[in-house]
């Protein structure tokens, strides 16, 4: 079994809104958009992702670490804890960092790239979790979603490996991204360390047979089935 952690809500955690945005914009400040990245298919890259139960007031975390050349998984860690925020659009890494944190700090090798099943730059501040993991912990991180959020796009074509960009008015702010032939798109957006290029191709690697990648997929499960298995 993984590592599983117990988390606490952090002293001087945000309570608001007001100083969750403050600190989103102190943050965004040191993000690093002049990386490559670490090439695709070389070295560990991890998942992280998280289950929650607003009524028992728990949030269950998972990272799990593959061999990028292979996708065999490594190692993986879980943490557990309360819900360290309300549910607010655009403030959720409030919500999910700390105990994604914890479960970063659980693994016994070091994580590589992380993959967040969500936003990076993609976000209406610029600063979604994979940005805030990001700056957190120094590693370079990439967001993939499952929806354009408010942003807009053209379809890319069908092919897999197609991609158009995701826009906020005349800004790019990630790609859509055809991982699969005819089937809908994810949403690439760049977190911290990693160009968006780079991290297109990541997902293309990262996802050789269905829609999302396998970081995402077996972060997913593990964290459902950790939250389910927590009383």
């Amino acid at each position: 079994m993984p590592t599983m952690t117990t988390v606490r809500i952090p002293a001087g955690w945000p309570a608001t809104e007001e100083e969750a945005r403050a600190v989103q914009d102190e943050l965004r400040e040191r993000v690093v958009l002049d990386e490559a990245g670490p090439a695709p298919g070389t070295g560990h890259v991890t998942g992280v992702d998280v289950a929650y139960d607003d009524e028992r007031d728990v949030v269950a975390a998972a990272a799990v670490v593959l061999d990028a050349a292979t996708l065999d998984v490594v190692a993986e860690a879980t943490a557990v804890g309360r819900i360290s925020f309300p549910y607010v659009p655009g403030l959720l890494a409030f919500r999910e960092i700390p105990t994604v944190l914890a479960a970063l700090d659980a693994l016994p090798c070091p994580p590589g790239l992380v993959v967040c099943d969500g936003y990076g730059l993609a976000h209406p501040r610029r600063f979604g979790l994979a940005s805030h993991l990001g700056v957190l912990t120094g590693l370079p991180t990439i967001g993939v979603a499952k929806n354009p959020f408010t942003f807009t796009y053209d379809d890319p074509a069908p092919e897999r490996g197609a991609a158009s960009p995701l826009l906020a008015g005349d800004e790019e702010v990630g790609r859509a991204l055809r991982t699969r032939d005819a089937v809908k798109p994810v949403f690439v957006s760049v977190g911290h360390r990693v160009s968006l290029e780079n991290a297109c191709a990541h997902v293309l690697a990262l996802a050789p047979e269905y829609r999302l990648p396998e970081t995402t997929r077996t972060a997913d499960a593990l964290c459902r089935t950790v939250l389910r298995e927590t009383t």
